[in-house]
């Protein structure tokens, strides 16, 4: 018995490849076969609703229940807070990673994994998409389905943890589409006080309600013709969720107020750090909303997973400061230690560290540990940025000051971001765009 992980990269002169193995799941109930589904690099979700890709014909299984997908470490399954529990060699899992044979419980069902060779695809050598950049084969992948998915006016869901870059990719589908003369809109669905999210949506008239003194034109009208990003579309109230299907259904939007309604000509491009599948499950977010998003799934990996990337992602980062720099200018062995970060930041911490390093030269290890580095970034600051013209000075002061104080407060109220908030004398809302700035996570600021 072996893993079910033939995902090989191999390479012949200048052109690369990508061994994809054939792995299908069974499907059978009381030792009965039911249907065999073939499951390649997009993940599939199993369960009892007819949207999903894998269908159970079972009454104890959830409504979506599991996923499956291939990693170059196999098949993974990851349950989706079902009710019954998703089960693997006789234990209860969230998340586990199969052999070849391996059956996984749903109810009474039972999915098996078989695999056999496969085929082989050729790597695409763009690593390069919008502003985003990436040589791995996941990025790679990812860039050549996103240029694809960009030609056309699908609804595209970027699903990704905090940091990964999916407002970079968002921009990017919009630069490479037809639609890119057109406005390019973002909403922050975390960012706006619930209340005030249908009218920055959809717009109001003069005199809708208390304190609309005049009429205000909503973002999904401003953005015609081109496209809307719904970032952290997760958090979007649920009571909202129907109205934004309507509008994605019938391409038409009504400011609160009117009974006129008007045409939106506006491609939607959504990103979430949730997991909408689990949150559809646990019926906090809306089935037919989320399948009306997920028309093209990308899912964007963690930094960890493709730490291949890190020197062409420094190299990137580093042409961005001013002046331009390069990686002959980090400090002595920065660039193996970047290697060897976790980066649960991802991107974004890697661009605030290259940025703290080039600030900072002397900082060596403690820019990548922010708690232990606090003292000696603030410590001597002042000598450290003299040399600097006021402005950058400024800049580079008010950065360390505020991830200074950020962590001190988050680290004092346990992560809480409300009771941090109320601490600071600040807004949630304000709270997490700084967070946000910095790449720092407290409970639910992850975006």
């Amino acid at each position: 018995m072996k893993a079910a992980h033939t995902l090989t990269r191999t390479r012949e002169g200048r052109r690369e490849f990508l061994a994809l193995p054939r792995v299908t799941l069974e499907t059978s109930l009381q030792g009965k076969v039911r249907g065999v589904t073939r499951l390649a690099l997009r993940p599939i979700t199993a369960g009892a609703s007819r949207e999903v890709d894998l269908v159970v014909e079972d009454s104890s299984v959830s409504r979506v229940h599991c996923e499956f997908a291939l990693r170059p470490e196999g098949v993974v399954v990851r349950d989706l807070d079902s009710k019954n529990g998703t089960w693997v060699r006789g234990v209860r899992i969230r998340e586990a990673v199969l052999w070849v044979g391996d059956a996984v419980t749903l109810g009474q069902t039972a999915i098996t994994v078989k695999a056999e060779a496969g085929e082989r695809i050729e790597l695409p050598t763009e690593t390069r998409f919008g502003e985003a950049v990436g040589a791995s084969a996941s990025m790679r992948l990812l860039f050549e389905a996103l240029r694809r998915a960009a030609t056309g006016d699908h609804t595209v869901l970027l699903v990704g943890e905090s940091g990964t870059g999916k407002d970079v990719l968002a921009r990017g589908l919009h630069a490479e589409s037809p639609r890119a003369r057109r406005p390019f809109v973002v909403f922050d669905c975390s960012a706006v006080a619930p209340s005030l999210v249908e009218a920055e949506l959809f717009g109001h008239v003069k005199g809708a309600f208390s304190g609309a003194d005049t009429a205000r034109v909503g973002l999904l009208e401003q953005a015609s013709g081109g496209t809307l990003f719904l970032d952290e579309v997760g958090e979007l109230p649920l009571e909202l969720q129907p109205k934004l299907l309507r509008v994605l259904e019938t391409r038409q939007v009504r400011p609160i107020g009117s009974n006129v309604t008007r045409a939106a000509d506006v491609r939607v491009v959504a990103a979430t750090h949730r997991d909408l599948q689990a949150r559809v499950a646990a019926r906090a977010f809306r089935e037919d909303l989320y399948f009306r998003l997920a028309v093209v799934v990308a899912e964007i990996p963690p930094l960890r997973e493709r730490r291949e990337d890190l020197p062409l992602l420094v190299a990137h980062f580093l042409a961005r400061q001013t002046p331009p720099r390069r990686l002959e200018d980090l400090p002595q062995g920065a660039l193996e230690l970047l290697e060897s970060h976790g980066w649960p930041g991802n991107v974004r911490e890697l661009w605030n560290t290259v940025t703290r390093l080039m600030l900072f030269p002397s900082l060596g290890p403690a820019a990548l540990s922010p708690e232990t580095g606090r003292a000696s970034r603030v410590k001597g600051a002042l000598e450290r940025v003299a040399h600097l013209p006021l402005k950058e000075a400024r800049e580079a002061m008010v950065l360390e000051f505020e991830l200074a104080y950020l962590e001190l407060k988050l680290k004092e109220h346990g992560g809480q971001v409300a009771a941090a908030a109320e601490a600071m004398g600040v807004s949630r809302q304000f709270l997490y765009r700084l967070l946000h700035r910095h790449g720092l996570k407290g409970d639910g600021a992850e975006t």
